[in-house]
Formats: C-alpha cells, sequence, structure tokens
C-alpha cells in the first residue's frame, strides 16, 4: 500500500500510524505510516530522529503517554476519538480515525496478530476555543458542573480550591487529591488539599526528593515532557523520568498517579495532583480534567494577579518600601480600637534634602538613583520598623511600642551614619504619643517638626533652596 500518496489526499495536518493487535491481546509500539506535505513539520520536532521511513518507531520523534493511549484505543476498538487538550504550548485539536480498509492478517512465528491504523488530524490555536470544550457527554459535563460549582461557591481561595479538590477526589474515586499552585513570578507554590493549605505538608514532600517546593514544580514540567498530563495506572514512567519523586510515592504507598498541568495563557499556574485514583474511570477523568483545568486556571491566575496588584499598590516600587497606600492602610488599622494593647508609638517624618535640585540638574534618573541610596539608609537606621515612602521624597518611619528615649536614640544615631555620606541628607521631625488613636496627630506634629529642620538645612545651605512644591501633609 502507498500510504505517502494515500494521505496527501487528507486535508488538514494529518499522519498515519499503525501496530499489531498480537494474539493474547497486547500491543506492539506504535509505527508511523506516512506524513502529508501539511504536516511535514513534525518530523522535524527531535532534530537527533533519523531519517524518516514508513514504519518507524514514533517514538523516534516524540513520546507522549496520552497520545499513544487514543491511538491505541481508536485502532484496536474501531472508535472515532476526538481531544482538545492544552499542550506543547498551543491549544491541541485532535481527530483520531480508525482506518478499516488496510486491516490485514498476517503469520509471524506461528501466531496471528492484526495490523491496524490510526488517522490522525490536528488543527491548533494560541487562543482556546470554549466550544470546542463544550463537546462532552452528559456525565463529564455533569462533573465539570460540579466542581465548577464548588470553585465559585466561596470568595474565598483557598476555600474554593480544597473544594474544588476534595470535588475533584470524589469524581477520580482517589485516595488522595490536592492543587499543587506554581506561581511563577514569586516563584513560589503551595499545596492545598481537601482540608485546606498543607504547605508542611509541601515542605516535608519536596525534602524527600531533596528539593525546595519551587524546584518540585520546574521539575513535574519536565516530567511531563510537553504534554498536558500523566495519567498513569503504574509508576513505570515515573521510575524512568523522575526516580527521586518515584520513591517518595513508594514511600507514601501510591500505587497510581494523575498530574495534570493547570495553565492560564500557555503559563503554568499549577497542577491537578491524584493518587491512587480508579483506573477503570480513567476516559471520564481525562475528559473532565481537561475542561476543570480550563476553570481552575482562570480562577489560580486571578487570584495571583490580584495579590500581585496588592503588594503593588502597597509596596513603592522604586525604593520597595511600603507605599502611601500601606502607610494609610496601617494608619487606620493603628488608630483602631483593635490597637487597644499598643500603648505607645513613635514616629518620625524624614524628608529627602536637595532631591529638586538633583532632579533640575542631572536629571530625574539621578534623583531616582538618590531615592533608591536614600531608602537603603533608612532600612539600616531604622530596619527594625516600619518605614514608608509617603511621598516623593518625604518618608514616615512608625515605631510602635518603645519610648521617647529610644527614638531619640534611633535618631541621634541616625544622623551620625549620614554624616559618612556626601549625597545623602535628611531632615527629620518626631512625634510620640500614648494615646496609639493620635497617630495622624503625631504624624502631623512629627512633619511640622521636620519642616522647621528643613528651613535650618537651607538657612545653612542657601545654595541648594529650590523648593516649589506645594505639601500635602
Amino acid at each position: 500500500m502507498d500510504f505517502q500518496s494515500w494521505i496527501e489526499g487528507i486535508d488538514g495536518l494529518a499522519s498515519l500510524y499503525s501496530f499489531d493487535v498480537l494474539e493474547d491481546g497486547s500491543f506492539s509500539e506504535i509505527r508511523l505510516m506516512a506524513v502529508n506535505k501539511q504536516n511535514v513539520g513534525m518530523l522535524q520536532m527531535n532534530p537527533n530522529a533519523p531519517e524518516f521511513y514508513p514504519g518507524i518507531p514514533y517514538r523516534n520523534y516524540w513520546m507522549d503517554l496520552n497520545f499513544e493511549s487514543f491511538v491505541y484505543k481508536c485502532a484496536s476498538t474501531s472508535q472515532p476519538l476526538y481531544s482538545y487538550v492544552n499542550a506543547r504550548g498551543v491549544w491541541l485539536k485532535g481527530f483520531y480515525i480508525p482506518i478499516k480498509d488496510f486491516d490485514v492478517l498476517e503469520e509471524a512465528s506461528g501466531d496471528k496478530q492484526r495490523t491496524v491504523y490510526c488517522l490522525y488530524i490536528i488543527t491548533y490555536s494560541d487562543k482556546v476555543e470554549t466550544d470546542s470544550m463544550s463537546q462532552k457527554s452528559s456525565d463529564v459535563a455533569n462533573a465539570v458542573m460540579e466542581i465548577s460549582i464548588k470553585i465559585h461557591e466561596t470568595p474565598d481561595f483557598v476555600q474554593s480550591m480544597a473544594a474544588a479538590a476534595a470535588e475533584i477526589k470524589k469524581i477520580c474515586g482517589a485516595e488522595k487529591c490536592s492543587l499543587y499552585t506554581v506561581d511563577k513570578n514569586r516563584r513560589s507554590c503551595s499545596f492545598i488539599g481537601v482540608d485546606g493549605i498543607q504547605d508542611e505538608n509541601l515542605d516535608a514532600f519536596a525534602a524527600e526528593m531533596g528539593r525546595e517546593p519551587y524546584e518540585v514544580a520546574e521539575t513535574w514540567e519536565r516530567d511531563l515532557a510537553l504534554s498536558d498530563c500523566l495519567l498513569l495506572e503504574d509508576l513505570k514512567v515515573i521510575e524512568e523520568r523522575d526516580p527521586e519523586w518515584y520513591h517518595s510515592l513508594i514511600l507514601h504507598d501510591i500505587h497510581n498517579i494523575i498530574l495534570y498541568a493547570v495553565r492560564s495563557n500557555q503559563t503554568l499556574v499549577g497542577f491537578i495532583w491524584v493518587a491512587n485514583y480508579d483506573v477503570s474511570a480513567t476516559d471520564k477523568i481525562k475528559e473532565t480534567l481537561e475542561i476543570c483545568s480550563f476553570l481552575l486556571a482562570a480562577v489560580i491566575y486571578n487570584n495571583q494577579l490580584l495579590a500581585r496588584l496588592e503588594v503593588k499598590s502597597m509596596v513603592d516600587e522604586l525604593t520597595q518600601l511600603s507605599s502611601r497606600n500601606a502607610l494609610n492602610d496601617r494608619v487606620e488599622k493603628y488608630s483602631s480600637s483593635d490597637s487597644a494593647s499598643l500603648s505607645t508609638l513613635g514616629v518620625v517624618f524624614a524628608d529627602l534634602n536637595g532631591l529638586k535640585t538633583v532632579n533640575d540638574e542631572k536629571g530625574h534618573e539621578a534623583g531616582d538613583k538618590l531615592l533608591v541610596r536614600a531608602a537603603s539608609l533608612l532600612k539600616i537606621g531604622f530596619g527594625d520598623w516600619e518605614i514608608y515612602r509617603a511621598g516623593g521624597d518625604e518618608f514616615v518611619i512608625l515605631c510602635p511600642g518603645v519610648s521617647e528615649e529610644v527614638i531619640e536614640k534611633q535618631l541621634s544615631d541616625m544622623r551620625n551614619l549620614l554624616t559618612n555620606t556626601t549625597d545623602v541628607s535628611f531632615a527629620f521631625g518626631t512625634a510620640f504619643c500614648t494615646d496609639i488613636q493620635d497617630v495622624q496627630q503625631a504624624i502631623q506634629t512629627a512633619d511640622e517638626e521636620m519642616y522647621k529642620d528643613k528651613e535650618l538645612y537651607y538657612l545653612n545651605h542657601p545654595e541648594k533652596d529650590r523648593r516649589t512644591h506645594k505639601r500635602n501633609i
């Protein structure tokens, strides 16, 4: 049979695979029989693969256990299959079509074997197509609906993830299920099980493999080998790809595993981790998790985005000190009844001298460098307390639970520290309150005291007196 001529008549990215169904019902390895010209790029995916010939073992090009499972099932049962997965950096829509016309009976060492064929046609896109995800059975649709409800029942992120893990565990008939969230921007991970955050288990789990938690995520991503998931009835593949993980699984009496990547716009944001699941429900589980991973990705990504926005609003990007928003939030908390147990508060108001002169004469880049250096010195002098950048050249240090003597001693040490610098100079003002709910008034008083110090500075350095900005505190 001229497979190449036949497959060129297929429109789209097409390839033809075959394998033998042996007399005992087992399967031979999968062979690649033909690839049409539109899909010839797949032959170049592995630069170390030998030159193509009809019948070359498909694993010479790549290895995807989920793809192999679909090919085996499609061709051996004469059942067309469809998949829509997030793998290899894109959304892949795959059609598996059994080809009966090529069925033959052959004699091999006196045993009968049947050669079967699967035509695979694929399309791909960078963006998800929600219509493609909806083509599922009623059982899968109902399972997805239950998980979706769990995800959105509560606005609390951890509670919603724990509820989703519990529902996934039930659907998979599993002994264990957790969601392993991954924040690539912060290089951090979290382990959320049916009972909530289990980061102590995460640390112990990672330590068993001699890794940090984020290193576990990096290794798992490599273990997937560009596939969307590992859905394994035994641990042989894990033993080959990741011996340290394999030994950890054996230690906890785990004999099968699901690791499903959760991606948002191709960025890994987590994993669905399931152990000791019902292997008889494998097909339903995979179809369900394909959609659930998409739903979870949106929730996890949005939570990470909100966390980053919160950090960004509470941290000054230039100096990495706490921001004006953080100061306002702290003042509000100090002024509330929640701070009744806090008896004293010292306030230091610091204004960077000469910033406008530097901006005018050397440019704002030089002014930014001066601000960063000034912030670093404040961290050295007042690092035990709360330091805020309140405005352009203004800083506030809050020192709860201290005496006036401590504040004055610390300020004296800070002034001595500044004598060793040639470019950073501050005007300081302090205030002290025993009624913690008067913190706003204390900041105002410290500001007024600072302004007196600044007037003295400019009296001694009239050449630097170029102030034109209005004060807003």
